[in-house]
């Protein structure tokens, strides 16, 4: 039966809704895949299956916290990737050598939806025998070489909680099809038991939400967060607390040392999903495409405006010039980044996804390599504004009121390739 989903004897039946997920899924890749309650739960359970412990994984210094948790939770060692400014997609021509060399996995970021270059680190890990996984959490309909992003990796890993908007669940796919069990059982035993409270806590999470949006109580309902102990970040990155750190660190691979950090804005990443949660995120996943269409309209209003990036989605790094990506959230490069949040605020409009500093930066190399040409990602990091799509003429008007102003990305800054 399909992960996380509540049922007897573990039969495998093709009428669970867990099952139709993965089926939904699999016509769109061509890949057999395993529902997981989350992205970060479904990479983790890659990275043990693939990597063994005291490993090297070469990934994005531009990228959510918790994943560079999932890594060290995993017994790994990050190891930070340089970034094209434009896009903080990887620069495969400014990792060294000796680098390369020293990986025992690659891992992707497709931040908001635009893609690295699998293709040529799809070859890069070939030559070395080592995996990819792609981590797709934004990337769920864009394309890179031709093909979707997710296709490339020996196991990549989707989030439903993104462009579905069902806040649960998450899609593990695998290249080969042999190891869809194997996987299935790994992340069996690796959840924890479904509970009430949280189920009852999902099925009424909608309306409250619409409730604190039409009375306008955002700053009680933070407030209530914080009392309740469930306010885990005031600033952009989560707390990293060293030392709590370098002791879970001793008991890596593990989820539960680790859990303070992997948890945080997702408390139940690991439990496993009932049936009132599995069927809406059925039903969001029916409504992909239109999500998709109107993803892709926004996208390439705002890729059209003086705040877009050179590379806007479509540059060479992705292979895929001309084409408009449906990005989860389009990265505008601003000069005052913060300015610009303060102006879409006043509008009622919220940023997030913003990742700053780079990983490197924030962790210090006491739990990571840092990147060899930071620069890159720190440029990035400061001037990027994710924006949503589905928001995009609201966006446009806000900052051009506000008079926020673009900025370049430096000469010394664009890779040689680019």
């Amino acid at each position: 039966m399909a992960i996380g989903e509540a049922g007897p004897g573990g039969a495998r039946d093709g009428s669970q809704p867990g099952k139709r997920l993965e089926a939904t899924m699999r016509d769109r890749l061509g890949r057999e895949c395993v529902y997981v309650p989350s992205c970060r739960f479904g990479l983790y359970a890659a990275l043990r299956h693939w990597c063994p412990p005291g490993g090297r994984v070469l990934m994005s210094p531009v990228n959510d916290d918790v994943i560079f948790f999932v890594v060290l939770a995993a017994g790994l060692r990050p190891v930070q990737a340089p970034l094209d400014p434009s896009d903080a997609s990887v620069d495969v021509d400014a990792v060294p050598d000796e680098v390369w060399g020293s990986l025992s996995a690659v891992l992707t970021t497709n931040l908001y939806g635009n893609p690295d270059p699998a293709p040529r680190l799809r070859a890069r890990c070939d030559a070395l025998g080592i995996p990819l996984f792609e981590d797709a959490a934004h990337a769920i309909g864009s394309e890179v070489g031709g093909r979707p992003v997710g296709t490339w990796g020996d196991a990549s890993v989707f989030s439903l909680s993104k462009h579905v908007g069902a806040k649960a669940g998450g899609i593990l796919a695998v290249a080969d099809p042999a190891l869809r069990e194997t996987l299935e059982r790994s992340c069996a035993d690796l959840l924890l038991p479904r509970r009430t409270t949280a189920e009852v806590a999902y099925a009424v999470r909608p309306y409250a939400e619409a409730a604190v949006r039409g009375l306008r109580l955002r700053r009680a309902a933070w407030a209530t967060m914080r009392l309740l102990g469930r306010m885990e970040r005031e600033e952009i990155r989560m707390p990293l607390r060293p030392r709590e750190l370098a002791r879970a660190a001793g008991s890596a691979p593990g989820l539960d040392a680790h859990d303070p950090w992997v948890r945080v804005d997702m408390h139940d990443y690991r439990l496993r999903s009932g049936r009132f949660r599995l069927g809406r995120i059925g039903r969001r996943l029916d409504r992909l495409d239109d999500v998709l269409a109107r993803c892709r309209a926004g996208t390439e209003l705002l890729q059209s405006t003086r705040w877009a990036g050179p590379a806007a989605g479509a540059g060479p790094a992705n292979g895929s010039r001309g084409a408009v990506q449906p990005l989860f959230r389009v990265p505008l490069l601003v000069a005052d980044r913060d300015g610009a949040v303060r102006a879409l605020a006043r509008r009622g409009i919220v940023v997030g996804y913003l990742y700053d500093p780079p990983l490197d930066d924030y962790a210090g190399a006491e739990f990571t390599d840092p990147s060899p040409a930071p620069d890159g990602a720190r440029w990035f990091a400061r001037h990027a504004l994710p924006v949503d799509p589905l928001r995009a003429r609201a966006v446009v008007a806000a900052l051009e009121e506000s008079g926020v102003r673009p900025a370049g990305v430096p000469e010394g800054l664009v890779p040689s390739g680019g």
